[in-house]
């Protein structure tokens, strides 16, 4: 017996593509954003509906700036999203999208996100003092010298 109302298949044609990931992974990363869709661009944690190809996007942009070595700079403004100039929190967005996507598409995004991170590393110093600057013991990527710039 059929269903009055089908469910959509999981993806398809119309779904927004993210540059480095399939069409699966990229339906599956839709699908998780709207679930958790009670959040809103520039919350320090949660995703919201563009999240993942917007801290993808941003996360990208500043590893192809020039020079050796890259400043990192805290976000200042109260425009949603733009806290995403601070790669931390563009990459905490990432990690909470890996938490939250299945398997093989935890996968895929983790491959992308662990050679941005290894670039991240190597352009970045490590903050010796990030412990005076920091009240819990975040990530590495928390972790890494700033510049003392707020950036909009």
């Amino acid at each position: 017996m059929r269903a009055e109302h089908p469910a959509p298949p999981v993806w398809g044609p119309w779904t927004d593509r993210i540059p480095g990931l399939s069409e699966r992974t990229c339906a599956e990363i839709q699908r998780v954003e709207r679930e958790h869709d009670d959040s809103w661009p520039g919350l320090w944690d949660g995703l919201w509906d563009g999240a993942v190809e917007a801290a993808l996007r941003n996360y990208r942009a500043f590893l192809r700036q020039p020079g050796r070595f890259l400043d990192l700079c805290f976000a200042v403004s109260p425009h949603p999203g733009s806290s995403l100039v601070d790669m931390a929190n563009a990459r905490d967005i990432l990690r909470e999208a890996l938490h939250a996507l299945p398997q093989p598409s935890r996968a895929e995004l983790g491959r992308v996100v662990a050679g941005l991170d290894a670039e991240l590393r190597r352009r970045t110093l490590p903050d010796p003092l990030a412990h005076r600057r920091l009240w819990w013991h975040g990530a590495w990527w928390h972790r890494r010298l700033y510049d003392g710039e707020f950036r909009w």
